[in-house]
């Protein structure tokens, strides 16, 4: 046994996410995977594991975890890392930190996001389901016991402890605020819809409902009127279709969807903006345009290698108690007084 990663309590529903099963939705198998996979990529780049790592993704609020091993190494993409003590301490996302034997620490609520993840260093040694150790708790499978997390759990982890070596960070952190549209192409049912839908549709803004979990987010606002009614023959779903059901109201479809369905897709989010539309909540605000398919083949070049100038581009990470001069120089010091060495401010570099 190598050690494990203790959960005092869970969060919500803190999952064990790498970036989904392929291949298998023909088989009635959905891909899971995590919401924001771009944040899963580089917070794996943090603690130098392979991208395709499995990692810990929680929804609005973090798990409290101790570790049960001589040590480990963690980050965290979009959540501050709290070390619990006298006093606590908190560790800024997008950097790694070496946590031994005893320590607690939690994950505080996503800032911008609905999701955050922590990666492991050597990551979890759970068994794969399909080639992949995403969790799809609808079917209890893969993760850990197919389920989220709860307290008492202990993670077991790959590596028995993390060497010394000096901390980093990414030099320059994603931006996580929402693009003023999400981009998708029309289709493949666009013409179940008048012309006054796709108007409306790309004209309008949506709000993101309470009913939105893993599997899709309802977006309430303009009704989208059907041309030939709302029922096909059921086909393929892809992550990101949008699906108009007889109520007008589109849904999207995220990482847990069903593999088929009945209803028309007025559209399909590009994949370069998934990750984008995984970090969204109930009450956010989504506006759409419409791209071509080759522009959408183009806008994911681009992230690609955005991702990878990021996940080479590590600097050593700042220690606790260091000044943020960021912070310090950006606030008008003549009216108040501001924290130099709070890290989890949003100018923070």
């Amino acid at each position: 046994m190598n050690g494990t990663l203790g959960v005092m309590a869970p969060g919500i529903h803190t999952t064990v996410q790498d970036l989904g099963r392929v291949g298998y939705q023909a088989l009635g198998v959905p891909s899971a995977g995590a919401l924001d996979p771009v944040s899963l990529r580089l917070v794996n780049a943090l603690v130098g594991n392979e991208p395709a790592t499995a990692a810990l993704e929680f929804l609005y609020q973090g798990p409290t975890l101790e570790v049960h091993a001589p040590s480990i190494r963690v980050a965290a993409a979009g959540s501050d890392i709290e070390i619990l003590g006298e006093p606590p301490r908190r560790i800024p996302p997008w950097q790694s930190i070496r946590l031994t034997q005893g320590t607690r620490f939690r994950l505080l609520a996503p800032q911008r996001s609905a999701c955050g993840y922590l990666a492991i260093q050597g990551g979890l040694a759970l068994p794969s389901v399909l080639g992949s150790q995403s969790t799809y708790t609808r079917s209890r499978i893969g993760g850990f016991e197919g389920r989220a997390l709860g307290a008492k759990d202990a993670l077991p982890l790959v590596q028995p402890a993390a060497e010394t070596r000096a901390e980093v960070r990414l030099s320059a952190p994603p931006d996580m605020a929402q693009p003023e549209r999400i981009r998708v192409v029309l289709g493949p049912q666009d013409a179940y819809f008048t012309e006054a839908a796709i108007a409306t549709f790309l004209a309008d803004s949506f709000i993101v409902s309470k009913e939105a979990d893993r599997m899709g987010l309802r977006l309430e606002g303009s009704v989208l009127t059907h041309a030939r009614g709302y029922n096909i023959a059921s086909d393929g779903i892809a992550t990101g279709a949008i699906q108009v059901p007889g109520s007008g109201h589109p849904i999207i479809m995220l990482a847990d969807h069903q593999t088929t369905g009945g209803y028309p897709k007025i559209a399909t989010v590009i994949s370069a903006d998934l990750p984008a539309v995984g970090r969204l909540r109930p009450g956010d605000t989504i506006r759409f345009r419409a791209i071509s398919t080759s522009e959408a083949e183009a806008a994911r070049r681009v992230l690609e290698a955005d991702i990878k100038r990021r996940s080479r581009n590590l600097v050593p990470a700042i220690e606790v108690g260091m000044l943020n001069e960021t912070a310090l120089y950006a606030r008008n010091l003549v009216s108040g007084i501001v924290n130099a060495t709070d890290w989890s401010s949003e100018d923070s570099p």
